[in-house]
């Protein structure tokens, strides 16, 4: 049966500053690099078939320092690229409009994007439409995948699995820690959420 393995990525100096990231292409910090190989010695023992990231540096070398070694293709898909914050991308989350910034986090239903920003429900569509890509394809039936993704998009990814999935509940209680991997089971075309936001460090 499928197993994908979806992985946030590694710390970053931005998430230290608390600046917001989104679609911009920021760099893992030396704890991040720490965090992902640390992850990568506790899945070394998985036998990945492929890796699906997105093309932000910072997920693609979470998922090279989680492989290490091992010689497993890795593919780039933009729809599991984090969501973009248009106007407020870089700015300190204690600068900004802390309604708007609430609503992102606690609120999700009445959140609205800044000027230039992507909306909850986008990202929602394009990670659904990856999903399915991914769990329809032939090849993939009986391996393990792991998938390099964000915070805001891993949680988009995991309303495909969620049992109580709705907007409202989008966060399911926190952001997913850096490094931490939420492991879904695919069994008779019904995804099953084996381990949620687990951390090897």
């Amino acid at each position: 049966m499928m197993k994908l393995y979806i992985l946030r990525h590694g710390e970053t100096q931005w998430n230290v500053q608390k600046r917001l990231q989104g679609a911009s292409d920021t760099e893992l910090n030396e704890k991040g690099i720490a965090l992902a190989e640390k992850t990568g010695e506790a899945l070394k023992e998985i036998p990945f078939y492929c890796c699906f990231t997105s093309p932000l540096k910072r997920a693609k070398d979470t998922a090279k320092l989680a492989l290490g070694n091992r010689e497993i293709p890795i593919y780039e898909d933009a729809r599991i690229q984090e969501i973009c914050f248009g106007e407020w991308e870089g700015e300190n989350s204690s600068l900004l409009p802390q309604e708007m910034l609430y609503n992102f986090f606690h609120n999700t239903k009445d959140y609205r994007a800044p000027k230039g920003g992507e909306e909850l429900a986008h990202i929602c569509a394009r990670t659904r439409d990856f999903w399915e890509d991914i769990i329809a394809r032939e090849e993939l039936q009986d391996k393990n995948i792991l998938i390099a993704s964000h915070g805001c998009a891993v949680r988009a990814l995991l309303q495909n699995v969620y049992e109580d999935a709705d907007i409202a509940n989008f966060w399911h209680g926190k952001v997913p820690p850096n490094c931490s991997v939420n492991i879904v089971e695919m069994k008779e075309n019904k995804a099953i959420l084996l381990e949620e936001d687990v951390v090897y460090y």
